[in-house]
């Protein structure tokens, strides 16, 4: 008999591609994943497994080099966002069909933040594209959704592994993945030729966005940290500790761990490596389970 597993998917950007290495590696070693919850990027990774399109979006996303992903992003510049992500969201759609969470034959919880009241909230009804949509809206960067009287923002800015929010059942096995841990990666050697030209495309627009923002909220003499900057290294040390604390209250009987110098926060033409990486993260936090086991056996 297969041991049933709650799965936790974390926050984390593009290092949340690492999630579909974690599933498939779970189920090769004959895990049950009856229940999935889940944060922003880990929200859109569990979805699309709980209505089991995973195989199909691995296929797609593995396809991406950077300048599609690049020609993906529409940019627009507002206050309260640099990315509409339309054109992203209406590729995905492909993989999500129209219908509602509570039909899918996996228990499934978005976790999204809402920004006019400041409250968590986790949507496990519903749509199930407009569930996963609440939950990616990362503040500053993409566009936020306004439904009613709700402002949806990234759920991994109250909750980026929400280890509570997960369906339980007796005799099941709690598995959290943190894409953000503060652990050290090992780059890969080999480098695909053409990224050092797509990077110039992209920083070149990029750097336009950062520039206008900068003018708007330019740093002072003393501080030389811009205002996109200083956004990204705040949320980002905010999140660690967010994540150490929440892990600490709540500890998983498995954590699966990947280095959140993986990869940048938008560096999604690197699936390949991400899902490999989560493969391998799977097999090492398995390998260790296993062997805690074995100790507390023999003690």
């Amino acid at each position: 008999m297969n041991q049933k597993a709650a799965l936790v998917l974390g926050s984390g950007g593009a290092r949340g591609i690492a999630h579909i290495g974690v599933i498939h590696e779970l189920v090769r070693n004959g895990f049950d994943i009856f229940s999935i919850a889940g944060s922003s990027m880990g929200a859109l990774v569990g979805g699309v497994y709980a209505c089991g399109k995973l195989d199909e979006y691995e296929v797609w996303m593995c396809s991406l080099s950077k300048m599609d992903v690049f020609n993906l992003v529409d940019f627009t510049l507002s206050t309260s966002g640099i990315i509409k992500a339309d054109k992203v969201f209406k590729e995905i759609r492909k993989f999500i069909p129209d219908q509602q969470i509570e039909d899918l034959p996996i228990k499934f919880a978005a976790v999204a933040t809402d920004l006019k009241h400041g409250n968590e909230i986790v949507i496990n009804e519903g749509s199930l594209f407009d569930a996963i949509r609440a939950s990616v809206s990362i503040p500053l960067i993409i566009m936020p959704v306004l439904k009613s009287d709700t402002l949806f923002v990234d759920g991994g800015v109250v909750n980026p592994v929400p280890v509570n929010r997960v369906f339980r059942q007796e005799g099941d096995i709690l598995v959290a993945v943190n894409v953000n841990a503060q652990i050290p990666y090992q780059k890969p050697t080999v480098v695909n030729p053409d990224w050092h030209f797509l990077e110039k495309i992209n920083s070149s627009k990029l750097r336009e966005f950062q520039e206008k923002l900068s003018g708007l909220f330019p740093p002072s003499k003393k501080e030389k940290t811009g205002y996109f900057n200083l956004i990204s290294e705040t949320s980002s040390l905010m999140l660690s500790q967010i994540l150490k604390l929440t892990l600490e209250m709540n500890p998983p009987d498995l954590l699966i761990e990947v280095s959140r110098n993986a990869c940048g926060t938008f560096d999604f033409y690197k699936a390949s490596e991400l899902i490999k990486l989560g493969k391998q993260a799977t097999i090492e936090a398995l390998e260790n389970l296993k062997k805690t086991q074995i100790t507390n056996f023999k003690n």
